[in-house]
Formats: structure tokens, C-alpha cells, sequence
């Protein structure tokens, strides 16, 4: 695998606030996307008292060729889990709690009920904001509706690439669809909305501009964009490292684009500075 550019490098941090976070997160049996895939904004995470719950198991129905974590038939749901994603969430003290899964196509909602159920849990026993990250759920309104009415602070829902790349890199996603998943949340609800893409795949700066133009004919407020790292030789491998200049170029394309809020720099992933990018849309 190629050497990353230095830019791209973060040093392992542990102290008692990381190992705080593991060992509540080990406690109530939860799974991390911090850790799943391989973030590389982890450490600065946990050392600010947070992560991002990933619910519904630790491994996923579809095989996206960029993603860290491994397709395979997933176990039940666990019915507990929303309730020690509340407490975990209570422990570390979260004023702002992500939530995430893995994509279940083997239930027939998409674990849409399981996400509205660790909303309401959060919101039981803490003050905590909520933001979530769901699949495409296959497009189904029933399932968005359950989605809607659980009424998370932010809907946070990934394109993850352009759409000529889609086949190659989420060869059981769909772009329409995932654009459609966007505009029904937000023609249907107040609830802010947001989208984030990887860069370094192939695509083209018009495609990128294209994109956005795109989320933002959905209603999309926020966008996050960062560079692709190939996780192993498995994956897709890297074409292009975007220098933190042509970074800064991105960042003039979505604020042309008109969205409220954007988070576009290296190592940016779908929740980092989430808390943030929430106020700053409250605010505008």
C-alpha cells in the first residue's frame, strides 16, 4: 500500500479520558464506527468524552468496497442495546450523541424501529442532542417514517461518492435512491439534514460539484468531505490524495453550493466536529 502524505497522519493518543471511553463502551457490550472502521479522528474522540455508537451488530449485509467493515449474515438484534447506548451516552456525560449502524437488508424495516428506540432512550434519561446515520433503508417511506417520527436533532444520511463511481464502489447502493432518502426526510419533517462524500476514488471536480448541486436540490444543510483511505490491499485503492490546498477548493465549492454548514478538510469523517456543524445550522 502506498505511503500516506504526511498531512494525513495522526499519532496514537492514550490517556485516562480514552480508556474511559473503552471500557464504558466494553461495559454496555457497544460497538464503535470509531473503531469499525478505522477512524483516524478516534483518539481526539475519545479524548473529548465521545464516539460514535455503531447499533445492530458489527458486521453488515453489504459489501462496499471502501468500507472496513466485513459483510456477513448479522446476528438478531439485541433488544438491550438501545438502553445501554442511553446509559453509555449518560456516563460519558454526551451533550451530543451519534448514532450509526451497519446495514441490515435482512430486516424488514432496516432496523428503523431499533434506531427510533435509541432515540427515545437518549432522550429518556439524558438532555443529549441526537444525530443518527442511517443506510438507505432500499428507499422504503415506511421506514423513513418511523425515522421521522423518532425526530432525531440531524438525519444523516452518506452518498459516500459520485455517481459514476457508485457501482464500482457501492455496487447495492443506488444514488437516486440515496438522494431520495434525503429529500423525503426533508420535505417531511424540520429535521436538519446532511451528507458526506469521500474524495480520492476517481472522480472528477465537476463530478464533486455535480454532487453537490445534487444534496443541495435535496435540502441538504450540511456536507462533510474527506479524503479516502484505502483500509487494506481488499479495498479500493487510492487514486488521487487531495492536497489541503485543493482541500481548501472543496470548501469554496460547497459554500458556492449554499450549504449552511460544511466540514471538508483530510480527515474529516461523517461525525467529526458534529456537535458544531449541528449549531452552526441552529444559528443560521
Amino acid at each position: 500500500m502506498p505511503r500516506l502524505p504526511e498531512y494525513l497522519k495522526r499519532p496514537i493518543i492514550d490517556t485516562e479520558k480514552t480508556k474511559t471511553v473503552r471500557r464504558i463502551l466494553k461495559t454496555k457490550c457497544l460497538n464503535t464506527v470509531c473503531e469499525g472502521a478505522r477512524c483516524p479522528n478516534k483518539s481526539e474522540c475519545y479524548s473529548s468524552n465521545t464516539a460514535t455508537f455503531l447499533i445492530m451488530g458489527n458486521v453488515c449485509t453489504r459489501n462496499c468496497r471502501y468500507c472496513n467493515i466485513s459483510p456477513a449474515r448479522p446476528e438478531p438484534l439485541d433488544a438491550e442495546e438501545p438502553l445501554h447506548v442511553a446509559e453509555a451516552v449518560k456516563e460519558l456525560g454526551l451533550k451530543y450523541a451519534v448514532i450509526t449502524s451497519v446495514t441490515r437488508d435482512d430486516l424488514a424495516d432496516g432496523g428503523a424501529e431499533h434506531f427510533k428506540r435509541c432515540v427515545d432512550e437518549i432522550r429518556e434519561i439524558t438532555d443529549a442532542k441526537v444525530e443518527i446515520l442511517t443506510p438507505d433503508f432500499r428507499g422504503d417511506k415506511n421506514a423513513l417514517d418511523t425515522i421521522i417520527q423518532a425526530s432525531p436533532d440531524v438525519f444523516n444520511h452518506n452518498i459516500e461518492t459520485v455517481k459514476s463511481l457508485f457501482k464500482t464502489a457501492r455496487p447495492q447502493g443506488n444514488y437516486n435512491t440515496s438522494l431520495e432518502v434525503l429529500k423525503y426526510i426533508k420535505d417531511n419533517s424540520s429535521i436538519i439534514t446532511k451528507s458526506g462524500l469521500m474524495v480520492g476514488l476517481g472522480e472528477t471536480i465537476d463530478e464533486i460539484q455535480e454532487t453537490f448541486a445534487d444534496l443541495r436540490h435535496a435540502g441538504v444543510d450540511i456536507i462533510t468531505v474527506g479524503q479516502y483511505i484505502q483500509p487494506s490491499k481488499a479495498h479500493l485503492e487510492v487514486a488521487k490524495y487531495y492536497t489541503p490546498e485543493e482541500f481548501e477548493g472543496l470548501k469554496e465549492l460547497a459554500r458556492k453550493a449554499g450549504f449552511k454548514n460544511y466540514q471538508i478538510s483530510p480527515l474529516v469523517r461523517s461525525s467529526y466536529q458534529a456537535m458544531q456543524s449541528w449549531q452552526d445550522c441552529i444559528l443560521k
